[in-house]
């Protein structure tokens, strides 16, 4: 089985850093708690599971609330990829982060990353999302036992839903990786870029880009096909590190669970929560089932 790309300690410390401090601000930066700020700030990492550059507006309000909440500076990074991510926080270079649940599994067995919230629908229910493999509708691939000798844009590596998951399918489905070509596209946003533009005969894409595109209005549903779909997957888990203080985690994990709807909601778009209600609380067990397609592929903390 194909290992996840590993990832240099240079690429790891390569992030695109977005400060959310008062500087160049008319508010004044929030007074400091040693509780909530052991170090001056908390640096809150945020996998690039969509364009930066749309992402970084959404959580600078998410961010900004808990700011107010915690009465210190939070500086919010968009890292470069998913292994970068984890190895942040490995090398403390995040407090707080937020995991795609694959990446969850990483982070806890190789930085200690410990669950607290996730996102949940207006009845306060935790969300959750399906990978998907998606073909033009003309074409002759009915299932994913069609993709064999085909070409199929994937996301990135240590994706859960754009890497590992439809890698499993493929893997129960008795089909070799060797006999369709992987493509890994580079994110999920160009794996479906993929398909529409006609570079690969099909792709994956999960219910959440599927509805970030259509609300664009850049997927037209109607001229592709889903072939193929996963069991639901729990939602992102925003973590903490393992070796903070007990005081920092529960200030922290508290000031999370108390963030209003609104606080919320431009991030939950993205995470097709629409309209998404307060944060809840999730713990390691909730991911169990990802932790157990991290051993049935083989992969541990050593393939990121």
């Amino acid at each position: 089985m194909r290992a996840l790309t590993r990832l240099s300690a240079v690429a790891a410390a390569s992030f695109m850093a977005v400060t959310l401090a008062a500087c160049g601000s008319s508010d004044p930066a929030p007074a400091a708690t040693s509780d909530a700020c052991p170090n001056g700030k908390v640096r809150f990492g945020i996998e690039p599971f969509e364009d930066p550059a749309k992402l970084t507006p959404a959580y600078e309000v998410l961010a900004k609330a808990l700011e107010k909440k915690l009465g210190c500076t939070v500086e919010l990074k968009v890292v470069d990829d998913y292994s970068a991510e984890v190895l942040a926080m490995k090398n403390g270079q995040l407090e707080l982060a937020q995991f795609g649940p694959l990446g969850y599994v990483f982070a806890s067995n190789k930085a200690n990353a410990q669950a607290v919230a996730s996102f949940a629908d207006a009845s306060g229910k935790l969300t959750s999302y399906t990978a998907g493999i998606w073909v033009p509708a003309d074409s002759p691939i009915k299932s994913i036992n069609d993709l064999a000798g085909k070409t199929l844009a994937l996301s990135s590596p240590g994706s859960t839903s754009g890497d590992a998951l439809p890698r499993y399918a493929l893997k129960k489905a008795g089909i070799a990786e060797t006999a369709l070509k992987l493509d890994y596209a580079g994110g999920h946003p160009e794996a479906l870029l993929a398909l529409k533009n006609g570079k690969v005969e099909a792709a994956e894409i999960n219910s959440q880009q599927l509805a970030s595109a259509k609300a664009a209005g850049t997927f037209d549903e109607s001229k592709f096909r889903k072939v193929w779909s996963s069991d639901p997957i729990p939602n992102d888990p925003i973590t903490l590190r393992g070796d903070l203080s007990d005081a920092f985690k529960n200030k922290v994990t508290k000031a999370l669970l108390e963030l209003s709807p609104e606080d919320i909601a431009k991030v939950g778009a993205f995470l097709d929560v629409d309209p998404a209600g307060p944060l809840v609380s999730v713990k390691k067990e909730t991911y169990q089932p990802l932790f157990d397609l991290a051993t049935a592929l083989g992969l541990s903390e050593d393939d990121v």
